[in-house]
């Protein structure tokens, strides 16, 4: 299927204009011209955009803006349009998805030893560069990842960083086969890692304030659902943190068993207390960080995705409801993924 810009069209989209909190509108509706393509570089008409806590922290400051009036956005799902110079990995109307590591140098010894995330000149989508909050995205077609042409898109968009991200985290929280795991928070990189561990194997335990979160986490497979600070039934083999709240830093490694690991996953977190060194520590525990994707990542979740039947649970928007798709993530109001899809 062919997909065009239809003549005398302007495409439109949020750009972050005054970070702040959501209640000051930090975000401007916007017509954004077209330009030229860039080598490698594919226009894609966007069927749907994620809603990303990191979109959130952006918006609000947390995440200190890289360029004025960027277009928030990096769970992008689109109909290839129009293609730059030597871009011929993807044909028309092929659906395409792009998610936020957008570019590394592929020179450096990150790179050079299958790192690319750690890479320190390494891009971002919706960051360094526009992103999905609009009509129509421009993605290079090296980052960019083939996506299932019959599936719902709204399904497909939490699947590019919640998904990817959440599946980086689980195998950096050294999870063992048939581990107890303990997930803190649970919004939409979580109810997918959880499906994950389930698929695996794994018991799992979910940790988190929103009572709706914790009805899902059951839905899903979750052993148990309690408050953020409880502590879990049984001592954990690992842990993630996705929750952006650095206080839950020393119960998750005081929950952990000897030997266990917590991976946190979060881009921003707040600042964590001090920890115990017999408490929180000791008997060989790891505290590890979780750093963007390499493309590997994705490619790996998206063939476990399709291999374990992973299915988001998504609260759908309109794309000039951006702002208070937003709002409703920072009150902890969006069940499952937030999802942005065209007007």
């Amino acid at each position: 299927m062919t997909v065009n810009i239809r003549a005398g069209e302007v495409p439109h989209g949020w750009v972050v204009e005054r970070p702040g909190p959501m209640a000051t509108g930090p975000l401007a509706w916007v017509a954004r011209p077209g330009a030229p393509l860039g080598p490698g570089e594919v226009l894609v008409r966007v069927e749907a955009c994620g809603v990303c806590r990191t979109d959130l922290h952006l918006a609000e400051g947390d995440l200190p803006p890289r360029r004025r009036g960027t277009v928030p956005g990096h769970e992008i799902v689109g109909r290839v349009v129009d293609a730059g110079p030597g871009a011929n990995r993807f044909t028309p109307g092929q659906r395409v998805g792009g998610a936020w590591l957008r570019g590394t140098c592929g020179r450096c010894r990150y790179c050079r030893s299958g790192r690319e995330n750690l890479c320190p000149h390494s891009v971002y989508t919706g960051w360094d560069a526009d992103g999905g909050y609009a009509d129509v995205a421009v993605l290079p077609q090296a980052f960019a990842y083939p996506l299932p042409e019959t599936a719902d898109p709204a399904h497909l968009a939490p699947l590019l960083c919640a998904g990817i991200i959440g599946h980086r985290a689980l195998r950096r929280s050294a999870l063992p086969h048939g581990g107890r795991l303990g997930l803190y928070g649970f919004g939409a990189s979580a109810h997918l890692a959880l499906q994950v561990a389930v698929a695996e194997g794994a018991t799992v335990h979910v940790l988190t304030r929103s009572a709706q979160a914790r009805a899902l986490a059951l839905d899903l497979g979750a052993a148990s659902a309690g408050g953020a600070f409880d502590r879990p039934p049984e001592a954990l083999d690992s842990a993630i943190l996705f929750a952006p709240v650095g206080d839950l830093v020393p119960p998750a490694m005081e929950a952990l068993d000897r030997g266990g690991t917590l991976a946190v996953a979060g881009i921003h977190l707040s600042d964590v207390p001090s920890l115990d060194y017999a408490r929180h520590l000791f008997q060989e525990r790891d505290l590890r960080s979780v750093t963007s994707n390499t493309r590997e990542d994705g490619a790996a979740f998206l063939g476990l995705a399709e291999r374990y039947g992973i299915r988001a649970t998504v609260t759908r928007y309109a794309l000039r409801d951006a702002d208070r798709a937003l709002a409703d993530l920072a009150a902890d109001r969006v069940n499952g993924a937030a999802v942005l899809l065209p007007r």
